[in-house]
């Protein structure tokens, strides 16, 4: 039989009285991740409402995944940039390009949290509520490289549901117009290889899981319903003119 004195007893009562007083913390209230520390690297905002992608996409996924995934990345990256002052000094994808220019004690970090940082930035900004249709030019792209949308999209689909594990599935476009798919892991990106994103997919479960939970091939399915076809015909236009970045 344990026996405990009278100081534990009250020890224990008061660390039971301490842990009780605490409010609790629901996921709402949880902090948000240091994505305003101070540094050359910021967190893009979102230009339309966390709930306009809805319900393809739900509120609660879109301000978890940006502000506190894409936020940890982006502090991160300024975390780096204290001991390596030229990555913020660099545009992000000429140090994708040349990972092997990075220092070696923080290259990995770099490649994990700027792929997530360059990854995320182009997510944001190819989705919004009503994104239309895709016509002109990157249609007459689409329709050349693929047969049509209906197919580009089943490619497309198709590679995110087969990346294993965590990853992206992107379209890539050069300096020609032509199109291609490739799916990526982990927060790898075609930047890294000199290639140019005109659209692409976290299929991260961070991304979808709230709603789709293990069903990826709902989410990527119903993910092109909140695909912003104006912004990726700006984006074509760009890749083609030589002027897109991330």
């Amino acid at each position: 039989m344990i026996s405990l004195s009278r100081r534990h007893l009250f020890t224990g009562a008061a660390g039971l009285i301490a842990t009780a007083a605490l409010p609790r913390i629901t996921l709402a209230q949880a902090p948000t991740a240091p994505a305003a520390a101070e540094g050359p690297f910021k967190l893009p905002p979102l230009s339309y409402a966390t709930n306009v992608l809805e319900p393809h996409i739900d509120a609660k996924t879109m301000e978890i995944h940006h502000d506190k995934h894409h936020g940890a990345y982006v502090a991160n990256m300024n975390n780096f940039a204290k001991t390596a002052p030229q990555l913020g000094q660099t545009p992000i994808e000429t140090i994708l390009a040349n990972l092997v220019n990075v220092p070696d004690g923080i290259r990995v970090g770099v490649r994990n949290n700027l792929g997530g940082h360059a990854n995320h930035t182009m997510f944001w900004e190819i989705m919004g509520a009503n994104g239309g249709a895709p016509e002109g030019e990157v249609l007459a792209a689409i329709n050349r490289d693929f047969g049509d949308l209906d197919k580009m999209k089943t490619a497309f689909n198709t590679a995110g549901a087969g990346q294993f594990g965590s990853g992206w599935v992107f379209v890539t476009v050069n300096k020609e117009g032509k199109l291609s798919i490739e799916a990526l892991p982990n927060q790898d990106t075609p930047l890294m290889y000199g290639k140019r994103v005109l659209l692409g997919n976290d299929v991260w479960e961070h991304a979808y899981y709230l709603n789709y939970q293990n069903r990826r091939a709902d989410y990527l399915k119903a993910w092109w319903n909140v695909v912003n076809w104006q912004r990726i015909g700006e984006r074509y236009a760009a890749a083609k003119a030589g002027t897109l970045t991330l």
